[in-house]
């Protein structure tokens, strides 16, 4: 197992232009992380490509490994298919942005549908769409040995069941789950129950952690809202309402030996919960 850090998490650095993605990476290797998870959000691989070698550089310079490359991607709601097919292939390219960045691990998106639509009779009329891209582009992914994933995130395929869902019909062997024990609550499913259901699919874990408040107690600014009404905050990993040690002990006994990546998307200091998250990653793992 290793710990590290998604550079998503220090997005409020990246963009204050406190740190570059290249300082990002020393940064997270300063405070023990063994691997970076490249997120390009406010930077664009496609269109600075020159960006990929100096991220190999410097994280080969720090010794630590460059995990997963994460990206999104909407199949679901596209005007006709040549639109469709535009979308597929700009995922095509990030494979490529992967392929020469060296990582076997990317995330890629799906779909993305407003609550209201995002019923199961919808997910099943959206299934076969979503399953053919995710086919075409785990297949085009093989040939670099890269593993893509889903990760359970945006509302409409969020649920461990839909994920598992999307997984099972897809029948790749190179496409897997990002697992967010987080990101569960979004859609009001317990984490713990979740992570059980779905760690088997996984190809790399993300540690993330939130305050929850019930649909009646409205804690104002900074807070969003589940499928189901309820209320959200970012937290530290380990400071949140989730039950982190048992997640931990669930994931141990699993058997998972991957690396596990800090994301923080809370109010407090990015770089300061960064640091303390993954240190409690760490002692969270160790006490499993």
């Amino acid at each position: 197992m290793k710990v590290g850090l998604s550079t998503y998490s220090l997005q409020q650095a990246l963009d204050s232009k406190e740190l570059t993605v290249p300082d990002a990476i020393r940064w997270i290797a300063d405070q023990g992380g063994e691997h970076v998870e490249i997120v390009p959000m406010g930077f664009s691989l496609i269109d600075n490509p020159e960006l990929i070698d100096e991220i190999k550089a410097v994280a080969k310079e720090v010794g630590i490994d460059i995990s997963n490359y994460a990206i999104g991607a909407n199949f679901a709601v596209q005007e006709d298919a040549e639109a469709l097919e535009h979308e597929i292939q700009n995922v095509m390219r990030h494979v490529d942005v992967a392929a020469a960045l060296g990582v076997k691990l990317m995330r890629h998106d799906v779909a993305f549908r407003p609550a209201p639509e995002g019923t199961v009779t919808q997910f099943e009329i959206d299934l076969p769409v979503l399953v053919e891209a995710c086919q075409r582009i785990a297949d085009y992914a093989a040939g670099f040995g890269i593993t893509t994933s889903v990760e359970n995130h945006g509302y409409y395929v969020q649920s461990s069941e839909r994920i598992q869902r999307l997984l099972h019909e897809t029948a790749r062997s190179n496409f897997k789950t990002t697992l967010d024990v987080g990101n569960f609550l979004c859609v009001d499913e317990d984490p713990v129950s979740a992570v059980k259901n779905n760690i088997p699919y996984a190809s790399i874990v993300h540690a993330k952690d939130f305050y929850w408040r019930p649909s009646y107690r409205n804690p104002s600014e900074g807070w969003f809202q589940t499928s189901h009404g309820n209320y959200l905050r970012g937290a530290i990993v380990g400071h949140g309402d989730i039950d982190m040690p048992e997640v931990f002990r669930v994931l141990k006994q699993s058997g998972y030996d991957g690396y596990i990546s800090v994301e923080f998307e809370g109010m407090e200091d990015c770089k300061t919960s960064s640091r303390i998250a993954m240190d409690n990653v760490r002692r969270l793992w160790e006490e499993a």
